[in-house]
């Protein structure tokens, strides 16, 4: 996987803001859930909006850029809060390193996370919304985590 940053699109910083706004007063929003982590380095509850995909019964986070900082919290702790309106969950996230089931789950994004589209746009990763382009995508800009439940302690 490419290691290069990207630069952000403007709009992304006031978005997650508001969804972030939006999760705190437990309000339901459409696909999108907030991802809550420890910080890799501060160890401090880092919350981003993210929007599971579903495939086979199974629930998946992908990230469109793999060096992001949530997804490099997610990798050093393993595991966190998934909260839709006022529904938590503590997770397990498992990255998943089978370029078929990544190809398999963008597939199916551009349908079950339209709003998504206009990031993977803006990094340049597709042209629109065609599945053929996200699964070219899955092969190497693509991070993918499997969101399971929490053992029990």
């Amino acid at each position: 996987m490419s290691k290069r940053r990207v630069k952000l699109p403007a709009y992304l910083y006031p978005t997650n803001f508001v969804f972030k706004a939006l999760s705190r007063m437990g309000l339901h929003i459409g696909v999108v859930n907030m991802l809550t982590v420890a910080g890799r380095t501060s160890g401090q509850p880092r919350s981003t909006p993210v929007s599971p995909v579903r495939l086979d019964g199974r629930r998946f986070i992908v990230a469109p850029m793999p060096q992001a900082d949530w997804v490099r919290n997610v990798r050093a702790a393993g595991r966190g809060r998934l909260k839709d309106g006022k529904r938590t969950q503590q997770v397990t996230l498992r990255e998943l390193d089978d370029p078929q089931l990544r190809r398999e789950i963008m597939s199916v994004f551009p349908a079950q996370v339209p709003h998504g589209v206009r990031l993977y746009k803006a990094l340049g990763l597709v042209d629109g919304a065609d599945p053929a382009q996200f699964v070219a995508a899955a092969d190497d800009r693509v991070t993918a985590f499997e969101v399971l439940p929490a053992p029990s302690p």
